[in-house]
Formats: C-alpha cells, sequence, structure tokens
C-alpha cells in the first residue's frame, strides 16, 4: 500500500539523486583534446534528461497527491502475479547467461517469445497467437541483429555459430 501512494514520489527522488551523481561522475571524465564533444556528452545529457523527467514527475505527483490517494482508497487493490514476475526474472536471467555461449540470434530467438507467453494474458496464448509471437520474434531478432552489425558497426555475439553476413 505504502509503494501504491507514494511511489511516484520515491521514483522520481530515486531518479533525481541517480542523475545527480551521473552528473557528477560525467564530469570526472576526461576531456578530448581534439573535439569539444568528449567522452562526458552523453552521460551528461542522459543525466539532464533524466533529471529533468524525474523533477517532472516528482512535481507532478506532489500537486496530485491528494487526488491520487483519494482514487486509491476507493478502488480495490488487485494482487500482484508472483508467478509471472519470478518466471520474467528467471528468463532474463538464463538469456544473460546463454547469450555469450549460444549468441545472439539464437537466445534471442528463443527468449522473446517465452517472455511474451509469459507477459501475455490467458486469452491470447492460443495458436493464432503463437504465430504471431514467433514471427514478431523472427523479425525483430534479424531487424535488431543487422541494425547493430551494419547500423552501428557493433558485433553481437556469434555463439555457437560464426556468422559472416
Amino acid at each position: 500500500m505504502f509503494f501504491k501512494k507514494y511511489g511516484d514520489i520515491v521514483v522520481g527522488v530515486f531518479f533525481i539523486a541517480l542523475s545527480s551523481v551521473m552528473m557528477v561522475m560525467a564530469q570526472m571524465l576526461p576531456k578530448s583534446k581534439v573535439m569539444d564533444i568528449g567522452p562526458d556528452f552523453m552521460p551528461m545529457a542522459i543525466g539532464i534528461i533524466t533529471f529533468l523527467l524525474a523533477a517532472a514527475l516528482l512535481f507532478l505527483s506532489v500537486k496530485n497527491f491528494k487526488m491520487h490517494v483519494a482514487a486509491i482508497d476507493s478502488e480495490s487493490i488487485e494482487s500482484c502475479d508472483y508467478k509471472r514476475v519470478l518466471y520474467s526474472g528467471l528468463l532474463v536471467l538464463v538469456y544473460v547467461f546463454i547469450l555469450k555461449p549460444v549468441g545472439f540470434i539464437i537466445s534471442t530467438f528463443l527468449y522473446l517469445p517465452l517472455q511474451m507467453l509469459v507477459l501475455a494474458p490467458e486469452d491470447r496464448r492460443g495458436k493464432k497467437d503463437l504465430i504471431k509471437l514467433l514471427v514478431i520474434d523472427l523479425i525483430f531478432t534479424m531487424v535488431v541483429f543487422f541494425l547493430f552489425r551494419y547500423g552501428f558497426k557493433i558485433v553481437l555475439p556469434a555463439g555457437i555459430f560464426t556468422i559472416q553476413l
């Protein structure tokens, strides 16, 4: 109940603190002697954007606090589905540990449909939905692989197959 009432405020304060630390740490990075934009630019930009968004969240949460608490008190609190949370966490851990040895394509192709099944509502787990999930999985995996390989020039883990595309 505490987090339901004060969750946005807690998250806002947490991200304000986190982004402040990130901006201070970004200032500690060495300055570039070649260009005006150095290695501190992106962490600083992300820190500023995160700080502004967290400040907006905190401001709006405090501003609308009384209205939000009244709405929470009037509605019934539904219970959390701990099984889905546990399955999601386990799937993420397995994915992280098999990513390097098995490779990005295979591990992502196995992980995504399982994760989508865990998160899908009970009535959206039919044969037609599974086929749709597999098509989305295949397209997403290939788009991300080629985007990283050719767009960003970052090689993702090949794992058991070395692919020369």
